[in-house]
């Protein structure tokens, strides 16, 4: 459980710092950023349970912010509408993207739980 604490904090500060990347900002910060972003795609590509709809999107992402060989694009009208599409998707992997297959697994556990109760109580053996 604590790492997804841990991914879900990472993934919401990349996109804190991709809506703040929007500002007019020293270089210096977007060096930063670009390696913020690329690890933040890194870790959520090679997560074991993260599913593959998710992994997808961040393909491309990491190829964008990629600071070994970085892409220049030059102008700063081309980087914001990218800026707020990565923020948005960290958004929505950051809460909707692990609790999927956590709150299937409490299900069962619930249902199964119910069944050991229904036997139970009526005493019938299997």
């Amino acid at each position: 459980m604590e790492y997804y604490t841990f991914q879900k904090g990472f993934n919401t500060s990349c996109a804190l710092a991709l809506f703040i990347g929007i500002a007019n900002l020293p270089i210096q910060y977007y060096s930063f950023l670009r390696i913020l972003t690329f690890v933040g795609c890194i870790l959520i590509f090679f997560h074991k349970k993260t599913s593959l709809v998710w992994k997808l999107p961040f393909m491309p992402i990491a190829i964008l912010f990629n600071p070994i060989f970085p892409m220049y694009l030059y102008l700063k009208s081309y980087w914001i509408p990218m800026d707020i599409i990565a923020g948005i998707l960290f958004l929505l992997i950051s809460y909707y993207g692990y609790g999927e297959k956590q709150k299937k697994k409490k299900n069962e556990a619930k249902e199964t739980q119910q069944k050991i109760k229904n036997r139970n109580m009526y005493n019938i053996k299997y």
